[in-house]
């Protein structure tokens, strides 16, 4: 979501960004209402950000991000996908 403010006189509603390759926007946008309804971790993003009382499109606009780091890290990494995975870089 891009921001639109200008000063702290004029502040519009945020809007989705039209940057980017429109049909990988388009198709990661129809894959998100998938992955809210299988991904477990997408489902919790998704939950948690209209639990704050952000819009539905732009918490599906953060599942989308989150599913495109996840192929990303999938494809750098030539791992399979592992829905338990925990990094060793994270202390819990």
């Amino acid at each position: 979501p891009m921001i639109r403010q200008s000063g702290s006189s004029v502040k519009g509603r945020p809007r989705i960004s039209k940057m980017g390759n429109q049909k990988l926007r388009n198709l990661l946008f129809m894959c998100s209402f998938t992955a809210c309804k299988y991904n477990k971790a997408c489902r919790d993003l998704y939950e948690r950000i209209v639990a704050k009382g952000k819009s539905k499109k732009l918490a599906l606009i953060a599942v989308c991000n989150k599913l495109l780091k996840q192929a990303f890290a999938i494809a750098k990494s030539g791992l399979i996908f592992d829905a338990t995975y925990k990094s060793t870089l994270v202390k819990n």
